[in-house]
């Protein structure tokens, strides 16, 4: 049994194509009625970064070796633990062995394999290239998957300590300070601000709790779900740029990805024009996409790659346009591409070893000063309770 999508104007045009091709359909439903638990489903069985990374890179090795493309997906469909990867494996190999190319079987798995990637394979396959063009897409999606994780990993640090601190003040509010809060309040002990603030946060969270989960939940499903509208993306996306901190990693890291994707997409003979296009689906960001998008369509109208680039200084660094001039001159745009890749890739790694420097004395500085805080809120209520009992 085999399942998968068809593009069709009708139920009827789907179930009439299907079976031209010798398959009898079983159940056939709009992609756009589907549920919430089958989304779901298909959200935590899809491909890993680190699967596809994985494939490209064995595939380049294997055609590397000479070993003919319908082998060597055959052997990497047997290999393959992602029951994902490993079905739309059998399905290219399937779909080239009925006649159609690696790049159409390719197209037809548009969940795994973005236009970026088709369109370079179906370029290599005009030109000859298709072991040069799977090796650049194995080194590509290579290089992506380090500096994804080399930022994940600056930003997950911080967030990690601060959850755990935030639970750790949770606990305290809501388990250890009820306690003793009567035996302050029988003693008559004169508390601190501080320590008032959280005996009535403590009192607060017990009561409310449910309440207060209920309308977190609420409130951050209406974030999620704008978030999901063109209108919301465009303003997250916009903020990953603006924001102080997250811009100096993002900039950069929107330059190493679109000069990578453009030497790529330029070494395998696409042209400009339709290389931006292409570029701009892989971007991960509505702004970008767009700026690529008019950068693309300014090429086509006759304008310079350079020219197109300097309309837009608050996202595209002026080293960029610049530099690309100097290669248009000598006509080696391409290498530029990868200077500028490997430029900005090197700023990204700098930015992010001295956040990571920066955020742990700062961390722990910001976290001692809190911890100070809720020890002088426990610590000098107890003292005064000594005193009177003393006295």
């Amino acid at each position: 049994m085999q399942v998968g999508f068809i593009e069709a104007a009708s139920k009827d045009n789907a179930a009439t194509i299907l079976s031209g091709h010798n398959l009898f359909v079983l159940s056939l439903e709009s992609a756009d009625s589907a549920h919430w638990y089958d989304r779901l489903s298909s959200y935590f069985s899809g491909v890993s970064r680190k699967d596809f990374v994985i494939f490209n890179r064995q595939l380049a090795i294997l055609l590397g070796a000479r070993l003919p493309l319908n082998d060597a997906l055959r052997n990497l469909s047997e290999q393959a633990s992602n029951p994902a990867l490993k079905e739309a494996v059998i399905q290219i190999s399937e779909d080239i062995n009925s006649g159609l190319s690696f790049s159409q079987a390719l197209g037809r798995q548009t969940n795994i394999f973005s236009e970026f990637y088709v369109s370079l394979v179906r370029a290599a396959e005009v030109t000859g290239n298709l072991t040069e063009a799977v090796q650049f897409l194995a080194d590509y999606y290579e290089k992506e998957m380090i500096i994804t994780n080399k930022v994940r990993g600056a930003m997950s640090y911080p967030a990690v300590v601060l959850l755990m601190f935030i639970g750790v003040v949770v606990i305290l509010i809501t388990v250890v300070f009820p306690q003793i809060g009567p035996v302050f309040a029988q003693a008559n002990v004169d508390l601190p601000f501080f320590t008032r603030f959280l005996l009535s946060s403590g009192e607060f969270l017990g009561r409310w709790w449910l309440m207060l989960v209920i309308v977190i939940t609420i409130v951050l499903a209406t974030i999620l779900d704008y978030a999901k509208t063109n209108e919301g993306r465009a303003v997250f996306d916009e903020l990953k740029i603006r924001l102080p901190i997250i811009g100096k990693i993002y900039i950069p890291l929107m330059m190493t990805r679109i000069s990578n994707n453009s030497a790529v997409l330029l070494k395998g003979g696409i042209p400009m024009a339709q290389t931006f296009e292409i570029t701009s689906q892989t971007m991960g960001n509505v702004v970008y996409e767009e700026i690529l998008r008019n950068v693309g369509q300014s090429v086509r109208q006759g304008e310079t790659l350079s020219q197109a680039m300097t309309k837009y200084p608050d996202y595209i660094p002026s080293l960029v346009p610049q530099m690309l001039a100097v290669g248009e001159v000598t006509g080696q745009v391409e290498e530029i591409f990868t200077r500028i890749s490997a430029l900005y890739a090197r700023e990204l790694d700098d930015t992010i070893g001295n956040m990571a420097e920066l955020i742990q004395p700062v961390l722990m500085i910001g976290l001692g000063a809190l911890t100070g805080l809720l020890f002088y809120s426990i610590l000098v209520p107890l003292y005064q309770l000594i005193s009177n009992f003393g006295a």
